[in-house]
């Protein structure tokens, strides 16, 4: 288990919207995701995968994103805050992007998450800010597609989130398989 970093902020929306407003807590359920989340369920919730097939197991009950991203494209002059991008958490100090699929992630004193991939991020973010979404998607010095707008998982073990929370990860047995979208 590596030492990781923290939660800043929770967010969740009961009804389809591109951002979700901070709250206090949340709860997560294993199997589900985010107790009263639009998202939470054992089959795909994101509308544009329900309309390819809603059976798809979702892979996308939790989205986290790290709070770092957020200087990066204020650097740039885009202001973005916690829950602004859909995440439900919003975390500190630990490296989303790198972390391998399969990661455990220990969030306060019960939650797990396992990580399944990368968000893909999609047009909606230039609907919340014009330009934004070439922020969040790049391209590296070898011409590989970055994606930055956060990591999804899946809940494994269930339990109350609040900011301030620590996040430890428990990296799966190798070889480690990088993310990709989810």
């Amino acid at each position: 288990m590596t030492d990781g970093g923290a939660v800043t902020a929770v967010s969740s929306n009961s009804t389809y919207s591109f951002t979700k407003p901070n709250r206090g807590s949340i709860t997560l359920l294993a199997g589900l995701g985010v107790e009263g989340d639009v998202h939470a369920g054992v089959t795909v919730k994101h509308r544009s995968r329900m309309a390819q097939d809603p059976t798809w197991p979702n892979l996308r009950q939790v989205h986290l994103i790290h709070e770092e991203l957020f200087a990066e494209v204020g650097a740039a002059g885009f202001d973005v805050t916690p829950g602004d991008l859909g995440e439900n958490i919003t975390t500190r100090g630990l490296d989303l992007l790198a972390l391998p699929t399969g990661t455990l992630l220990h969030i306060g004193a019960a939650a797990v998450v396992e990580v399944t991939g990368l968000r893909n991020p999609c047009v909606q973010i230039d609907a919340f800010r014009e330009g934004l979404l070439k922020q969040v998607v790049g391209r590296d010095a070898s011409g590989n597609l970055v994606r930055k707008a956060g990591i999804m998982g899946v809940v494994r073990e269930g339990g109350t989130v609040r900011p301030g929370d620590p996040i430890r990860a428990e990296l799966p047995a190798g070889p480690h398989r990088p993310l990709d979208r989810v």
